[in-house]
């Protein structure tokens, strides 16, 4: 099965190299020197990494295939997947985000929407639902706030903290940021940040392939 790593975004300086939108919880590996993704949204079938930095909180990324800033901005919006066909994964707690997408978001056995998307962010994962007043909530991932998934069944139950719906919508100060347009090309990196996984997280908050 195909997994999806990043989305590719603006490049960053003249030497072909570009951020990353990340959707996994170990960047270091995925995105070691030599490692390879097949893509979607580009002419390119495959690119294989050459090398990988951080700038702040964002990561820089060279290909071996985009040896300059033109070649760069062919690749802006393309998603980067990973075959995982025989991963062995023994958590019974975790999940992949195409489980989620979909699912009817409950509150005390009632229907308030669908769950559209998971956001990976660097403090904590956070479930997209689709209200039934048609705005967007951002649900943070964790067993208090999520304590059941059961696609089985078609549903997650929330357990909202007071104003969770009224707060986390589009355009609120707690609206997430992909990050897209926020890589300056400033000089200096910076440490890694802590960048969970689309492609398969717990019930707990805790991201993992």
């Amino acid at each position: 099965m195909d997994v999806l790593v990043a989305r590719i975004g603006k490049p960053h300086g003249i030497k072909g190299e570009v951020t990353v939108q990340l959707f996994t919880d170990a960047p270091e590996d995925r995105f070691d020197a030599g490692e390879t993704f097949r893509v979607e949204g580009a002419k390119v079938p495959e690119l294989t990494v050459a090398k990988a930095r951080w700038n702040k909180d964002i990561l820089i990324v060279a290909f071996e295939q985009v040896a300059d800033r033109n070649a760069a901005e062919t690749l802006r919006g393309a998603q980067l997947f990973i075959d995982t066909t025989g991963t062995e994964d023994d958590d019974d707690d975790s999940w992949y985000e195409h489980e989620l997408v979909g699912l009817e978001a409950r509150v005390d056995g009632a229907p308030v929407g669908r769950v559209t998307a998971l956001r990976t962010m660097a403090v904590q994962d956070l479930l997209v639902v689709e209200l039934t007043g048609g705005h967007e909530a951002f649900v943070p991932f964790v067993g208090s706030i999520v304590p059941e998934v059961n696609p089985d069944e078609g549903f997650v139950v929330i357990v909202p903290p007071a104003g969770l719906f009224d707060l986390n919508t589009p355009g609120s100060n707690q609206a997430p940021d992909d990050g897209d347009d926020a890589a300056p090309d400033l000089p200096g990196e910076a440490a890694p940040g802590d960048a969970p996984d689309t492609a398969r997280v717990t019930a707990e908050g805790q991201a993992r392939d």
